[in-house]
Protein backbone atom coordinates (compact mmCIF):
# COMPACT_ATOMS: atom_id res chain seq x y z
CA UNK A 1 0.00 0.00 0.00
CA UNK A 2 1.38 3.41 -0.98
CA UNK A 3 2.29 5.70 1.93
CA UNK A 4 0.11 8.81 2.30
CA UNK A 5 1.31 12.27 1.41
CA UNK A 6 2.87 14.38 4.15
CA UNK A 7 0.64 17.36 4.96
CA UNK A 8 3.61 19.30 6.31
CA UNK A 9 5.36 18.94 2.94
CA UNK A 10 2.20 20.08 1.17
CA UNK A 11 1.93 23.07 3.52
CA UNK A 12 5.49 24.07 2.66
CA UNK A 13 4.81 23.57 -1.05
CA UNK A 14 1.80 25.90 -0.92
CA UNK A 15 3.81 28.45 1.09
CA UNK A 16 6.47 28.49 -1.65
CA UNK A 17 3.85 29.10 -4.32
CA UNK A 18 2.03 31.81 -2.34
CA UNK A 19 5.15 33.65 -1.19
CA UNK A 20 6.99 33.34 -4.51
CA UNK A 21 10.26 31.98 -3.17
CA UNK A 22 11.83 29.24 -1.07
CA UNK A 23 13.41 31.86 1.20
CA UNK A 24 10.15 33.65 2.10
CA UNK A 25 8.38 30.30 2.47
CA UNK A 26 11.01 29.18 4.99
CA UNK A 27 10.15 32.17 7.18
CA UNK A 28 6.42 31.46 6.91
CA UNK A 29 6.68 27.78 7.90
CA UNK A 30 9.42 28.41 10.50
CA UNK A 31 12.02 26.22 8.82
CA UNK A 32 15.48 26.78 7.41
CA UNK A 33 15.81 27.17 3.66
CA UNK A 34 17.74 23.90 3.46
CA UNK A 35 14.91 22.12 5.32
CA UNK A 36 12.38 23.56 2.85
CA UNK A 37 14.48 22.37 -0.09
CA UNK A 38 14.80 18.91 1.46
CA UNK A 39 11.01 18.71 1.94
CA UNK A 40 10.45 19.54 -1.73
CA UNK A 41 12.97 16.93 -2.86
CA UNK A 42 11.22 14.29 -0.77
CA UNK A 43 7.81 15.37 -2.11
CA UNK A 44 9.08 15.17 -5.68
CA UNK A 45 10.55 11.72 -5.00
CA UNK A 46 7.26 10.58 -3.45
CA UNK A 47 5.27 11.69 -6.50
CA UNK A 48 7.92 10.88 -9.09
CA UNK A 49 7.67 14.29 -10.77
CA UNK A 50 9.47 17.64 -10.81
CA UNK A 51 7.35 20.32 -9.15
CA UNK A 52 9.50 23.33 -10.08
CA UNK A 53 11.57 24.41 -13.06
CA UNK A 54 14.12 27.14 -13.56
CA UNK A 55 13.26 30.23 -15.62
CA UNK A 56 16.48 32.25 -15.69
CA UNK A 57 17.20 33.24 -12.11
CA UNK A 58 13.62 32.58 -11.04
CA UNK A 59 11.88 29.34 -10.11
CA UNK A 60 8.37 28.62 -11.38
CA UNK A 61 5.89 25.79 -11.06
CA UNK A 62 6.11 22.97 -13.56
CA UNK A 63 2.92 21.63 -15.15
CA UNK A 64 2.91 18.82 -12.60
CA UNK A 65 3.45 21.34 -9.81
CA UNK A 66 0.45 23.37 -10.95
CA UNK A 67 -1.57 20.16 -11.01
CA UNK A 68 -0.53 19.30 -7.45
CA UNK A 69 -1.35 22.79 -6.16
CA UNK A 70 -5.10 22.29 -6.51
CA UNK A 71 -5.02 19.01 -4.60
CA UNK A 72 -2.68 20.43 -1.95
CA UNK A 73 -4.97 23.36 -1.18
CA UNK A 74 -7.97 21.03 -0.93
CA UNK A 75 -6.17 18.61 1.39
CA UNK A 76 -4.94 21.38 3.69
CA UNK A 77 -8.37 23.00 3.81
CA UNK A 78 -10.03 19.67 4.63
CA UNK A 79 -7.45 19.01 7.33
CA UNK A 80 -8.17 22.40 8.94
CA UNK A 81 -11.92 21.87 8.64
CA UNK A 82 -11.64 18.46 10.32
CA UNK A 83 -9.58 19.84 13.20
CA UNK A 84 -12.05 22.70 13.68
CA UNK A 85 -14.98 20.28 13.77
CA UNK A 86 -13.44 18.43 16.73
CA UNK A 87 -11.99 21.44 18.52
CA UNK A 88 -13.99 22.14 21.67
CA UNK A 89 -12.62 25.68 21.73
CA UNK A 90 -13.65 26.41 18.13
CA UNK A 91 -15.51 29.64 17.51
CA UNK A 92 -19.29 29.35 17.34
CA UNK A 93 -22.21 31.73 16.86
CA UNK A 94 -22.92 34.22 14.12
CA UNK A 95 -21.42 37.37 12.68
CA UNK A 96 -23.12 40.04 10.55
CA UNK A 97 -21.18 41.53 7.65
CA UNK A 98 -22.23 44.07 5.05
CA UNK A 99 -20.61 45.31 1.84
CA UNK A 100 -21.65 47.20 -1.30
CA UNK A 101 -22.87 45.23 -4.28
CA UNK A 102 -19.84 46.50 -6.24
CA UNK A 103 -17.55 44.39 -4.06
CA UNK A 104 -19.77 41.43 -3.30
CA UNK A 105 -19.28 39.45 -6.52
CA UNK A 106 -15.49 39.63 -6.42
CA UNK A 107 -14.70 39.71 -2.71
CA UNK A 108 -17.36 37.54 -1.06
CA UNK A 109 -16.39 34.15 -2.55
CA UNK A 110 -12.82 34.44 -1.25
CA UNK A 111 -13.85 35.79 2.16
CA UNK A 112 -16.62 33.21 2.63
CA UNK A 113 -14.45 30.30 1.54
CA UNK A 114 -11.54 31.17 3.82
CA UNK A 115 -13.68 31.97 6.84
CA UNK A 116 -16.13 29.06 6.58
CA UNK A 117 -13.40 26.46 6.17
CA UNK A 118 -11.68 27.66 9.34
CA UNK A 119 -14.90 28.36 11.31
CA UNK A 120 -17.47 25.76 10.22
CA UNK A 121 -19.70 26.42 13.25
CA UNK A 122 -20.14 30.14 12.58
CA UNK A 123 -23.15 31.48 10.68
CA UNK A 124 -22.37 34.38 8.32
CA UNK A 125 -25.24 36.85 7.92
CA UNK A 126 -24.55 38.98 4.83
CA UNK A 127 -26.09 42.26 3.68
CA UNK A 128 -25.40 44.00 0.35
CA UNK A 129 -26.36 47.68 0.44
CA UNK A 130 -24.96 51.14 -0.28
CA UNK A 131 -22.10 52.51 1.78
CA UNK A 132 -24.43 55.08 3.37
CA UNK A 133 -26.83 52.39 4.54
CA UNK A 134 -24.04 50.14 5.77
CA UNK A 135 -22.50 52.93 7.84
CA UNK A 136 -25.91 53.56 9.41
CA UNK A 137 -26.34 49.85 10.20
CA UNK A 138 -22.89 49.66 11.81
CA UNK A 139 -23.53 52.78 13.92
CA UNK A 140 -26.82 51.30 15.15
CA UNK A 141 -25.22 47.94 15.94
CA UNK A 142 -27.25 46.13 13.28
CA UNK A 143 -24.03 44.95 11.58
CA UNK A 144 -20.82 43.81 13.23
CA UNK A 145 -18.54 44.52 10.28
CA UNK A 146 -18.85 46.38 6.99
CA UNK A 147 -16.59 46.80 3.96
CA UNK A 148 -17.14 50.33 2.68
CA UNK A 149 -15.59 53.40 1.14
CA UNK A 150 -14.01 55.37 4.02
CA UNK A 151 -16.62 57.36 5.91
CA UNK A 152 -16.48 60.73 7.71
CA UNK A 153 -18.89 59.62 10.39
CA UNK A 154 -16.72 57.03 12.15
CA UNK A 155 -13.15 55.72 12.13
CA UNK A 156 -12.37 53.02 9.58
CA UNK A 157 -9.31 50.98 8.75
CA UNK A 158 -8.22 51.30 5.13
CA UNK A 159 -7.05 47.86 4.06
CA UNK A 160 -6.84 48.17 0.29
CA UNK A 161 -6.35 50.81 -2.39
CA UNK A 162 -6.78 50.13 -6.08
CA UNK A 163 -7.29 52.13 -9.30
CA UNK A 164 -10.73 53.48 -10.16
CA UNK A 165 -11.34 53.40 -13.93
CA UNK A 166 -13.72 54.72 -16.52
CA UNK A 167 -14.93 51.59 -18.34
CA UNK A 168 -16.85 50.81 -21.50
CA UNK A 169 -17.76 47.72 -23.50
CA UNK A 170 -14.91 46.11 -25.42
CA UNK A 171 -17.36 45.38 -28.24
CA UNK A 172 -19.04 48.80 -28.59
CA UNK A 173 -18.08 52.45 -29.02
CA UNK A 174 -20.56 54.24 -26.78
CA UNK A 175 -17.66 56.21 -25.29
CA UNK A 176 -17.35 58.07 -28.62
CA UNK A 177 -20.83 59.60 -28.45
CA UNK A 178 -20.75 63.44 -28.32
CA UNK A 179 -22.85 63.43 -25.14
CA UNK A 180 -21.52 60.59 -23.01
CA UNK A 181 -24.22 58.32 -21.49
CA UNK A 182 -23.40 57.21 -17.95
CA UNK A 183 -24.44 54.32 -15.70
CA UNK A 184 -23.48 55.27 -12.14
CA UNK A 185 -24.52 55.03 -8.52
CA UNK A 186 -26.96 57.12 -6.56
CA UNK A 187 -26.42 60.73 -5.50
CA UNK A 188 -24.58 59.71 -2.31
CA UNK A 189 -22.09 57.50 -4.18
CA UNK A 190 -18.51 58.80 -3.88
CA UNK A 191 -17.51 57.27 -7.21
CA UNK A 192 -20.40 59.10 -8.89
CA UNK A 193 -18.99 62.40 -7.62
CA UNK A 194 -15.48 61.52 -8.83
CA UNK A 195 -16.91 60.56 -12.22
CA UNK A 196 -18.90 63.79 -12.69
CA UNK A 197 -16.12 66.03 -11.36
CA UNK A 198 -13.58 64.35 -13.63
CA UNK A 199 -15.71 64.76 -16.75
CA UNK A 200 -16.49 68.37 -15.90
CA UNK A 201 -12.78 69.07 -15.40
CA UNK A 202 -11.98 67.99 -18.96
CA UNK A 203 -15.13 69.58 -20.41
CA UNK A 204 -16.69 66.30 -21.53
CA UNK A 205 -20.48 66.61 -22.10
CA UNK A 206 -22.42 63.80 -20.41
CA UNK A 207 -25.84 62.68 -19.27
CA UNK A 208 -26.88 60.14 -16.66
CA UNK A 209 -28.76 57.34 -18.40
CA UNK A 210 -28.90 54.75 -15.57
CA UNK A 211 -28.74 55.24 -11.80
CA UNK A 212 -28.51 52.23 -9.49
CA UNK A 213 -26.69 51.02 -6.38
CA UNK A 214 -26.58 47.55 -7.97
CA UNK A 215 -23.24 46.67 -9.56
CA UNK A 216 -25.00 44.04 -11.66
CA UNK A 217 -27.24 46.66 -13.28
CA UNK A 218 -24.37 49.11 -13.86
CA UNK A 219 -22.11 46.42 -15.30
CA UNK A 220 -24.91 45.12 -17.52
CA UNK A 221 -25.40 48.59 -19.00
CA UNK A 222 -21.66 48.82 -19.70
CA UNK A 223 -21.35 45.36 -21.25
CA UNK A 224 -24.42 45.97 -23.42
CA UNK A 225 -22.73 49.04 -24.88
CA UNK A 226 -25.37 51.41 -23.47
CA UNK A 227 -23.25 53.53 -21.16
CA UNK A 228 -19.85 54.25 -19.62
CA UNK A 229 -19.29 53.84 -15.88
CA UNK A 230 -16.57 54.02 -13.23
CA UNK A 231 -15.50 50.84 -11.43
CA UNK A 232 -12.64 49.83 -9.14
CA UNK A 233 -10.19 47.32 -10.49
CA UNK A 234 -11.63 44.45 -8.44
CA UNK A 235 -15.05 44.99 -10.09
CA UNK A 236 -13.84 44.85 -13.71
CA UNK A 237 -15.29 42.06 -15.82
CA UNK A 238 -14.24 40.27 -18.95
CA UNK A 239 -15.68 42.15 -21.92
CA UNK A 240 -14.95 45.57 -20.46
CA UNK A 241 -12.38 48.05 -21.69
CA UNK A 242 -10.61 50.61 -19.52
CA UNK A 243 -10.70 54.17 -20.86
CA UNK A 244 -7.68 56.41 -20.30
CA UNK A 245 -6.30 59.79 -21.21
CA UNK A 246 -5.64 58.66 -24.78
CA UNK A 247 -9.42 58.23 -25.07
CA UNK A 248 -10.10 61.66 -23.58
CA UNK A 249 -10.91 60.46 -20.05
CA UNK A 250 -9.22 61.81 -16.91
CA UNK A 251 -7.33 59.79 -14.35
CA UNK A 252 -9.35 59.28 -11.17
CA UNK A 253 -8.30 59.04 -7.54
CA UNK A 254 -7.83 55.50 -6.25
CA UNK A 255 -10.76 53.64 -4.76
CA UNK A 256 -10.32 52.70 -1.11
CA UNK A 257 -11.80 49.78 0.79
CA UNK A 258 -12.15 50.12 4.55
CA UNK A 259 -13.27 47.88 7.39
CA UNK A 260 -15.73 49.39 9.84
CA UNK A 261 -16.83 47.59 12.97
CA UNK A 262 -19.59 48.29 15.44
CA UNK A 263 -18.92 49.43 18.97
CA UNK A 264 -18.88 46.61 21.53
CA UNK A 265 -18.17 44.08 18.74
CA UNK A 266 -14.89 42.85 20.15
CA UNK A 267 -15.97 39.22 20.04
CA UNK A 268 -13.65 36.38 18.92
CA UNK A 269 -15.91 35.61 15.98
CA UNK A 270 -15.74 39.23 14.76
CA UNK A 271 -11.97 39.39 15.20
CA UNK A 272 -11.60 36.13 13.27
CA UNK A 273 -13.72 37.44 10.39
CA UNK A 274 -11.73 40.67 10.15
CA UNK A 275 -8.48 38.70 10.07
CA UNK A 276 -9.82 36.59 7.22
CA UNK A 277 -10.98 39.70 5.33
CA UNK A 278 -7.49 41.19 5.54
CA UNK A 279 -5.90 37.97 4.29
CA UNK A 280 -8.42 37.64 1.46
CA UNK A 281 -7.94 41.18 0.18
CA UNK A 282 -4.16 40.93 0.36
CA UNK A 283 -4.28 37.82 -1.84
CA UNK A 284 -6.79 39.26 -4.31
CA UNK A 285 -5.47 39.62 -7.86
CA UNK A 286 -6.80 42.12 -10.43
CA UNK A 287 -9.33 40.98 -13.00
CA UNK A 288 -7.81 40.68 -16.47
CA UNK A 289 -9.85 42.64 -19.00
CA UNK A 290 -9.64 42.32 -22.79
CA UNK A 291 -5.88 42.82 -23.36
CA UNK A 292 -6.09 43.76 -27.03
CA UNK A 293 -8.71 46.42 -26.40
CA UNK A 294 -7.63 47.63 -22.98
CA UNK A 295 -5.72 50.77 -24.08
CA UNK A 296 -4.69 52.51 -20.90
CA UNK A 297 -3.32 56.03 -21.03
CA UNK A 298 0.33 56.24 -21.88
CA UNK A 299 2.51 55.63 -18.87
CA UNK A 300 -0.29 54.34 -16.67
CA UNK A 301 -0.46 50.56 -16.65
CA UNK A 302 -2.88 48.65 -14.45
CA UNK A 303 -1.40 49.39 -11.08
CA UNK A 304 -1.09 46.75 -8.42
CA UNK A 305 -3.62 47.39 -5.66
CA UNK A 306 -2.18 48.52 -2.35
CA UNK A 307 -3.05 46.95 0.96
CA UNK A 308 -2.98 49.31 3.88
CA UNK A 309 -2.47 47.33 7.11
CA UNK A 310 -2.89 49.29 10.28
CA UNK A 311 -3.84 52.61 8.69
CA UNK A 312 -6.77 54.30 10.38
CA UNK A 313 -8.56 57.21 8.73
CA UNK A 314 -11.75 59.13 9.28
CA UNK A 315 -12.47 58.80 5.56
CA UNK A 316 -14.09 61.25 3.16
Amino acid sequence: MASPLDLDQLRTFVAIVDSGSFTRAADEVFKTQSAVSMQMRRLEERLGVSLFERAGRATKLSDEGARLLTYARQMLALSQETLSAFDEDTIEGFVRIGLPDDYAERLLPEIMARFSRSNPRVELQIACETTTSLVDHVEKGQLDVALVCPSRTMASEIIRREPLHFVTSASHSVHLEPVLPLAIGRNDCHWRKLCIDGLNAVGRPHRILFTSWSATIVSSAVLAGLAVSVLPECALRSGMRVLGEADGFPQLDDAEISIMRAKNSDRPVVNALIAHIRDSLQNLTPTVVEPALNRLQEGRALRAPKTMPGMVAAGW
